[in-house]
């Protein structure tokens, strides 16, 4: 016996008799032995604490962490400053360790907070309604997807290639079990091509999607879009950057329907990649398609203020062919944080970070143009993440770049060649409030060097981890 199988000898002797049988292969008799292990696992000697301890701190030292290099690493998760006071209330017990609300008499705090970060991504979003969250911004846009294919019974999708690449492929997966297709759009300067997005709606089209700003960091037209949609009655979905809607124009006010995207950049930290949250805000209309869960408020017998779960569309509260999510999470300590965060911005601070987000990038971009081979990929505004072309001719050699100013101890960016070919000598650089004018500079020292040293061949350096 030990901490962690406290089960003894007598015990399992115990179970084994009350269930009727004399040994555990006698258990598992049932089980064709063709498909039964018949030797034991090939695992070393188990360790004492303090060992173990060792052994994972010398794995997660392996890691690089954006406490360990200066990165303007982004492509859809952020580094941007989480205030100690989201620790502290995500760390309270009624908050960090309850699970799901059924009982609302003993579930008030929890559904008060799912109301209030419902009542603010309505506000940032100008959307009618949103839910309690749901798991991250791919599988909220794939759940836009459903919601549409249920409003109108049609058979394809048309979205932008300037949507995450993540997303793109969330889409594709969700549509692949139910018979559908989707059309994809290419890019023209940096946006969305609007003669090859018109060209590709007709009456068949359920939903269209598009980013704002869009994964090259670009801030799309969206009239446009949502003009050509409507002339087909298409719904219109809209996945967002939340931290950007302090300076841009609310999803809700220019005719979109649907409004997605991913929660991380509110109060999230990037914990290399997750968990964080994705949010999903919607007109009055497709509130009973929507997925997950709404909290309503409401008063008790007695007169009083309270909250209850208003809406329960997954399949594990309602027969599966009437529910419109099988998801079983809502993030809701995550979706805590983002709530927490926009409190603690407020509605001038949200702005205020916009501004700041703005002017760095644009100093950044206009910086990085200054060196000898580097060009912005687009002349689009930005607001906080932009993309370069390196002049070094191909992805592999983006990566050798990358690994050179990894050397010292700066990450310039994310490779867009991965998921765009098309683009593959282009780096996909992120912005943050934390990424102060002489990170900046040291990014333009750095990276001038090491796009320098690629083109006269010298070895590029192995990196140690990968950051995030």
């Amino acid at each position: 016996m030990t901490r962690y199988t406290a089960v003894t000898d007598a015990d399992r002797s115990t179970m084994l008799e009350a269930i009727g049988v004399a040994s555990v292969d006698e258990l598992f008799a049932g089980i064709p032995a063709a498909v039964r292990r018949t030797a034991p696992l090939d695992l070393p000697e188990g360790l004492g604490e303090a060992e173990v301890y060792a052994e994972l701190r010398e794995l997660a030292a392996r890691n690089t962490s954006v406490e360990d290099e200066v990165s303007f690493l982004g492509a859809g998760m952020y580094d941007h400053y989480v205030p100690a006071v989201i620790d502290m209330l995500m760390g309270r017990s009624e908050f960090l360790t309850p699970y799901t609300p059924y009982q609302p008499e003993i579930s008030q705090g929890g559904l008060q907070v799912m109301f209030e970060y419902q009542t603010a991504i309505c506000e940032l979003t100008g959307m009618d309604v949103s839910n309690a969250s749901v798991y991250e911004g791919p599988s909220a846009l794939a759940a836009a997807a459903y919601l549409a294919k249920l409003s109108n019974s049609r058979k394809r999708f048309v979205i932008s290639r300037a949507v995450h690449p993540h997303a793109r492929e969330t889409l594709t997966t969700l549509c692949a079990g139910y018979e559908m297709s989707v059309t994809e759009v290419p890019l023209a300067g940096g946006v969305t091509d609007l003669s090859a997005w018109s060209d590709a709606i007709d009456d068949d089209v359920s939903a269209v999607f598009f980013a704002q700003p869009n994964y090259l960091g670009a801030v799309e037209d969206p009239a446009p879009l949502v003009a050509a949609a409507r002339e087909h009655g298409a719904l219109v979905v809209c996945s967002a950057d939340p931290l950007t809607l302090g300076i841009l124009e609310a999803p809700g006010s220019l005719g979109v329907d649907v409004c997605v995207g991913e929660g991380q950049t509110l109060g999230n930290r990037l914990d290399f990649g997750g968990p964080s949250f994705g949010f999903f805000a919607a007109r009055d209309e497709h509130l009973r398609r929507m997925p997950g869960r709404i909290v309503g408020e409401t008063v008790d017998v007695d007169g009083r203020r309270g909250f209850v779960l208003t809406l329960q569309t997954r399949e594990q509260h309602i027969r599966r062919e009437k529910a419109t999510s099988n998801i079983c999470t809502a993030q809701a300590l995550n979706a805590l944080a983002g709530v927490v965060y926009l409190s603690w911005l407020g509605r001038h601070g949200l702005v205020e970070l916009g501004e700041l987000l703005v002017q760095r990038t644009a100093y950044a971009r206009d910086a990085l143009g200054s060196l000898d081979g580097v060009a912005a990929l687009h002349d689009q505004p930005v607001i906080r993440e932009f993309a370069v072309s390196l002049g070094v001719g191909d992805l592999e050699a983006v990566r050798r770049v990358i690994a050179r100013c990894a050397a010292e101890h700066v990450n310039p960016g994310h490779p867009l060649g991965i998921d765009y070919p098309e683009y593959s000598d282009c780096l996909l650089v992120a912005i943050t409030e934390q990424r102060s004018r002489a990170d900046i500079d040291l990014l333009v020292d750095v990276l001038g060097r090491a796009v320098a040293a690629e083109r006269s061949d010298v070895p590029a350096p192995r990196r140690g981890g990968e950051a995030r």
